[in-house]
C-alpha cells in the first residue's frame, strides 16, 4: 500500500500563514483480492489433446475484472515435448494496463496440505505488481508440473486435479481535502417508534394480559417478533385479529416500574413471594400491585432499548432488577427477540447473587443461555456459596423444574474441587503398580 501526499504552494512570510494555506491529500494503492477454485475431473482423458490446447474454467470476477485459468495437459510449449503440464490465469475481459499479483496452487488432495504453490502474495516483487496489457493476456508457468510426477502424487485423486487461483487486482484511490461538512442525526426510529406507541395513534391491535389491556400495532409487531408475524400475517395466522390473549405470562413481564414503594417492603418477603416462570398465573401478585402501567416488552418492541432499570427503581434495588430480567428473558425467548434475550442474559450474568442464582440458572437452562448457564454454575458450585444458595426457595424450584442440573453441578463442584487439591500440592502420586506413594493400592480413575 503507497501513501502520497500533495501540498499546495506555501507562503514563506510567517507561521500563520503557512497553517492557513497547508492543503493535504492522500493517495491509496491496495488489492481487491478474490479466490478462485477449479476442478479437472477426468485427467487422462484430457491428455493427448496436443500441445498448446487448453481446458479452461468458467470465468470469475475479481477486482471488476473477469478471469479465467488455462491447464495445459500437454504443456504450453513444443520444446517440452508434453513432459510438463502448464497452468495460467488469463485476463478475459477489455482492460489495459491492468495491474495485478497471482497465486496458483495445485491442491494437495491427500489432506496432508503439501500444496505446490507459485505466489507473488507475501514478498517483495523487484518490478512490482506484474500487468497484463489486453484482454487474453496471461501470467502463469510452461513447465508448472512434471507430468510423470503430477501422475504418481497425491495432487491426482480419482483422476481429478483441483486447482486455486488467487488474484489481486491492484486498486488506487486519492482523496482531497473535503470542502463540505455535513452532520448526519444520531437515528431515532425507536423514540420515533415509542412516541407512536405513547400516542396510541393508529392502534389496530388490543393485548389482553390477565385482567390488564395493551393498545400496539401489528405492523410493528410482526417487524420486530417472528413469532407475532407468523400470528398475525402467517398462513395460519388471521390479519383481522383485533385482540391478542396473552396466556401463562403475568402483566408484570409487560411493564417497567418506578416501584419507590419496593423501598419499603423487604427482599425475602418479595422474593418468598416471587414468581417462578412456569407456575401457576397469580403467583407474583405481590410484585405486581407494585408496578406501574409502563409496558417493558412492549416498550422494547418500540423503543429497540430497556430503561435503566436501577434508575428507575432507585437505590439498592438489585434483586428487584433482577426479577424483572429474569421475567423479561422468559417473554424474549417465547417472542424471538434475539436482542432482548441478549440484554437480560447480559444483565443476569452482572446480577449473580445468593438468593436469585438458583432460579437465574434454571432459567439458563429453559432457554438455552449456554454462557448465563456456565456463570451460574462457577458461582453456586463456590464452597462459600453452595451450603447458602442450597437454602433459597429458588433451589428447591431448580430441583423441581431442571433436576438434570444438580448432576452437571455436582460435577462442576467434583471439577473445582480437584483444582483446588492440584493447586495445593496434596494430589497423590500413583506409580505404574498402581499404588500410591505409600504402598497402598489405588483404584484408577477412569476419564
Amino acid at each position: 500500500m503507497g501513501t502520497t501526499r500533495v501540498c499546495g504552494e506555501v507562503s514563506s512570510r510567517s507561521s500563520k500563514s503557512l497553517s492557513q494555506s497547508l492543503t493535504v491529500s492522500t493517495s491509496t494503492t491496495e488489492t481487491v483480492n478474490g479466490v478462485h477454485e477449479f476442478k479437472i475431473c477426468g485427467y487422462s482423458l484430457a491428455k493427448g489433446v496436443g500441445v498448446g490446447k487448453y481446458v479452461a474454467s468458467d470465468t470469475f470476477m475479481i477486482g471488476g475484472y473477469s478471469w479465467a485459468i488455462y491447464f495445459y495437459p500437454d504443456g504450453k510449449s513444443p520444446e517440452d515435448n508434453s513432459s510438463y503440464v502448464s497452468l495460467f490465469i488469463a485476463l478475459a475481459s477489455e482492460g489495459a494496463d491492468v495491474r495485478a499479483l497471482f497465486e496458483l496452487t495445485l491442491v494437495d488432495q491427500s489432506g496432508n496440505g503439501k500444496h505446490k504453490v507459485h505466489s507473488h502474495f507475501g514478498r517483495a516483487l523487484e518490478s512490482g505488481p506484474y500487468t497484463l496489457k489486453y484482454r487474453g493476456s496471461m501470467w502463469g508457468y510452461k513447465r508448472f508440473f512434471r507430468r510423470s510426477s503430477l501422475e504418481s502424487s497425491d495432487y491426482l485423486k480419482e483422476n481429478s486435479l483441483l486447482v486455486r487461483c488467487r488474484v489481486g487486482v491492484v486498486k488506487s484511490v486519492t482523496e482531497g481535502p473535503r470542502c463540505y461538512n455535513i452532520p448526519v442525526p444520531v437515528s431515532n426510529l425507536g423514540q420515533q417508534l415509542g412516541n407512536l406507541l405513547e400516542s396510541g395513534k393508529g392502534c389496530d391491535v388490543i393485548f389482553q394480559v390477565d385482567e390488564e389491556t395493551y393498545n400496539a400495532h401489528k405492523l410493528v409487531l410482526a417487524t420486530r417478533s417472528p413469532v407475532f408475524k407468523a400470528q398475525l400475517f402467517g398462513p395460519l395466522g388471521n390479519p383481522n385479529t383485533k385482540c391478542i390473549t396473552i396466556e401463562d405470562m403475568e402483566a408484570p413481564i409487560f411493564k417497567v416500574i418506578p416501584l419507590t414503594l419496593l423501598m419499603v417492603v423487604s427482599y425475602r418477603i418479595v422474593y418468598s413471594r416471587m414468581y417462578h416462570p412456569g407456575s401457576s398465573p397469580g403467583a407474583l401478585l405481590l410484585f405486581s400491585s407494585l408496578l406501574t402501567r409502563d409496558k417493558a416488552l412492549l416498550h422494547f418492541i418500540y423503543w429497540d432499548e430497556l430503561p435503566d432499570l436501577q434508575e428507575l427503581m432507585g437505590a439498592d434495588t438489585t434483586l428487584a432488577s433482577t426479577l424483572v430480567a429474569q421475567h423479561l428473558l422468559a417473554a424474549a425467548d417465547r417472542y424471538a427477540l434475539e436482542r432482548l434475550k441478549a440484554i437480560c442474559e447480559l444483565k443476569l450474568c452482572e446480577g449473580i447473587a445468593i438468593n436469585t442464582v438458583a432460579t437465574t440458572l434454571a432459567l439458563a437452562e429453559q432457554h438455552h443461555c449456554l454462557q448465563l448457564k456456565a456463570v451460574c454454575l462457577k458461582f453456586v458450585a463456590l464452597p462459600e456459596n453452595l451450603k447458602a444458595v442450597m437454602h433459597t426457595d429458588g433451589f428447591d424450584y431448580l430441583k423441581k423444574s431442571c433436576p438434570s442440573l444438580l448432576t452437571e453441578l455436582l460435577e462442576y463442584v467434583a471439577r473445582l474441587s480437584e483444582h483446588s487439591v492440584i493447586a495445593s500440592g496434596h494430589r497423590k502420586e500413583i506409580f505404574a503398580d498402581g499404588c500410591d506413594a505409600n504402598g497402598r493400592r489405588v483404584k484408577p480413575r477412569l476419564h
